[in-house]
């Protein structure tokens, strides 16, 4: 019996293998059918959008996953290479019953992964996800479809376009980027087409790079988690601003006109206060986090008479309590930032596009404006482990995990996840010193390597 196939965003793996296999792909068309089918009371076939990256393995996920659909009586749009939040647009703007993109989004093209929407563009809830499974591996449980009642698929590639009017329109009418000159890496990824549409049609003077996608090279050595060569990009072309996207552009890097790259945090803080000068936000509304966002942004958050409010890692996991509590605005390090009042999940190029609108407003030097967010050090390892027993069992790494926070003497954090999407334990330790967090970080780290590396 495998393990849960769903992780903290869909279901994440090496291609080719399980869970990312054509034979579960197709399962999952099915479950996703009948879900959609009998939710409700739905009279006609369920329509399914599915987009996805520029990953090699895309090729048979996509033809897998939409012969589950029409197997099982649904209407598959193919939309080709589209932006996760492309896609979820797309979703509510076809009237769709369903979204689905193939991606792993910042990982290498050896992976891949499949996120779903519902029909309003919402990643779907942990409750749904485990109703999805059972049917995906209790088949009998759902009709068998023949004849007329099978379903059918065509593929639409120009819907791309609604996208681009949408996110445009993000921008707010006041502004424009006439004279700007913006480098924008696309990870050889889903935006390398859209990317730099976008920021044409809007007046910047664009630079392109990582837009040549071969199926193989999508986030190599480029996009967000690799802004090296934005940087020297920026310099090389004296730009005003570069912008990293990944994999599936629903995160953004900022790169400033040096050639710095700024802190996720920093630029939450800073939008924070712009949505609060701007009047989206008032004085005592919540901006959300989650358990991984600096305490030096909680601080600032704070002094700006707003809340602060932490979730599990993952822009879902901010999505969901924004629909609970009324949240407009939150974010993560990693450059998920979401504007409820645009988007329904994370989205790097609108971000990258609000941002610049802040810049706008304040119209004073970016090292400025960032200034005023003052993080503490932060140190972030990974460590591989076999397998992941619940890390609250294993004594030696409890009593390692309790004598670290005792060194911080109250001031500082630790967190220690595994990651949702890969073999790794996730540690973080962040404190007022920048040596002595480093050193308890590793010593953990070693630690959960020596306790795990055996389990």
């Amino acid at each position: 019996m495998h393990d849960r196939i769903f992780g903290t965003d869909g279901i994440r793996g090496r291609a080719n293998i399980y869970p990312m296999t054509c034979e579960v792909a197709t399962a999952l068309g099915r479950a996703v059918t009948h879900y959609f089918q009998t939710k409700g009371d739905k009279v006609k076939p369920p329509v399914i959008v599915v987009g996805k990256d520029t990953r090699l393995s895309c090729y048979m996920l996509e033809q897998a996953f939409g012969a589950g659909v029409c197997s099982q009586g649904g209407k598959v749009i193919f939309t080709g290479p589209l932006p996760t939040p492309g896609v979820a647009f797309v979703t509510t703007s076809m009237r769709a019953d369903a979204g689905i993109m193939i991606s792993a989004s910042h990982n290498s093209f050896t992976d891949n992964g499949i996120k779903i929407f519902d029909s309003k563009g919402h990643k779907l809830p942990d409750s749904v996800e485990v109703e999805l499974e059972d049917l995906v591996k209790n088949p009998k449980n759902m009709p068998i479809m023949e004849g007329s009642s099978l379903g059918n698929a065509k593929r639409l590639d120009e819907v791309f376009g609604r996208y681009v009017v949408y996110a445009k329109s993000s921008l707010s009418k006041r502004y424009d980027l006439e004279g700007m000159r913006i480098v924008l890496d696309c990870a050889n990824g889903a935006a390398y087409k859209v990317g730099p549409m976008i920021l044409r049609e809007l007046g910047a003077e664009v630079f392109p790079i990582g837009v040549e996608p071969n199926g193989q090279n999508i986030n190599l050595n480029c996009g967000s988690l690799h802004p090296e060569k934005t940087r020297d990009a920026v310099k090389e072309y004296r730009a005003d601003l570069g912008i990293c996207l990944d994999g599936d552009a629903d995160r953004f890097v900022i790169v400033d006109s040096l050639g710095d790259v700024l802190h996720g945090d920093q630029l939450i803080g800073v939008l924070a206060k712009f949505l609060l000068d701007t009047g989206v936000l008032k004085k005592g509304d919540e901006v959300i986090g989650t358990i991984m966002s600096n305490v030096g942004l909680e601080y600032y958050v704070k002094s700006l008479g707003l809340k602060f409010h932490r979730t599990k890692v993952g822009d879902r996991y901010i999505i969901e309590y924004m629909k609970q509590s009324g949240a407009l605005f939150g974010g993560e390090p990693s450059g998920h930032v979401i504007f409820k009042n645009f988007s329904t999940t994370g989205d790097g190029i609108l971000g990258a596009l609000k941002f610049i609108e802040c810049l706008k407003f304040y119209n004073i030097p970016l090292k400025e404006l960032i200034s005023k967010v003052s993080l503490y050090p932060q140190v972030m390892k990974s460590a591989p482990v076999a397998q992941k027993k619940p890390l609250d069992e294993i004594e030696k790494i409890q009593e390692k995990l309790k004598e670290v926070k005792q060194k911080l003497g109250g001031k500082g954090r630790v967190v220690l996840r595994y990651s949702g999407t890969e073999n790794l334990v996730r540690v973080m330790v962040e404190g007022e010193n920048e040596y002595n967090v480093g050193k308890l970080c590793g010593e953990l780290v070693f630690t959960v390597q020596q306790e795990l590396a055996t389990v």
